[in-house]
């Protein structure tokens, strides 16, 4: 199991450590500021995402399944209005990133950092959807054609990238969200959804 670090004085970084350790998790997409934070794309990002495209994924356990859909649709109601539309957002989260083993509490705080859930969101550097990908990563695994302002899309090349992050940082959340924001090393963005995900999405 590779360690993952926290501050020991912060009580969600504590609660998600313990979290990532049972669900096994090492380590994913790209931001507007991650996308152009790396000199070239990383030829095993690249890999990994063209895998990620052509892969499907559905729950490993329904039950659970439907427990966290009911908790995480009420979460959610303020932000997305129609309870249909909460629902099929919420299976795609936790169907993406279970196929990653990442928390889809943990998701659903980057998404609302990223874009407060408006799937349509574009940032000023061109990132789309709801995790804010950037639209080369179509053209770097061959697949020109994919809509990233569809959310199925978005969130398989997102939490295809948060994973591959959270993999090269060995399981450290801070440093994979930096690279994650294109921020690596400071410390304002892993905060804020790090706080998004212990007073929302991760309560007990």
């Amino acid at each position: 199991m590779i360690p993952i670090h926290y501050e020991p004085c912060h009580t969600a970084a504590m609660k998600l450590t313990r979290r990532i350790r049972v669900l096994a998790l090492c380590a994913v997409l790209v931001s507007g500021g991650a996308a152009a934070a790396e000199p070239a794309p990383d030829p095993e990002l690249r890999e990994a995402l063209r895998q990620a495209a052509s892969e499907s994924a559905s729950f490993a356990d329904r039950f659970h399944a439907e427990v966290w859909l009911t908790d995480m649709s009420r979460r959610l109601a303020r932000q997305v209005k129609d309870p249909e539309e909460r629902i099929e957002l919420l299976t795609l989260v936790h169907l993406e990133a279970a196929r990653v083993e990442l928390p889809p509490e943990l998701v659903l705080a980057v998404i609302e950092v990223e874009s407060n859930f408006d799937r349509y969101a574009v940032s000023v550097a061109g990132a789309l959807g709801l995790m804010q990908v950037m639209p080369f990563w179509l053209n770097e695994i061959g697949r020109p054609d994919d809509n990233l302002l569809h959310t199925d899309t978005n969130l398989r090349y997102g939490c295809t990238i948060l994973r591959f992050y959270l993999d090269k940082e060995k399981g450290d959340l801070r440093r994979a969200l930096g690279r994650y924001n294109g921020s690596l090393g400071k410390r304002k963005y892993p905060n804020k959804v790090i706080d998004k995900l212990s007073k929302k999405w991760f309560q007990a």
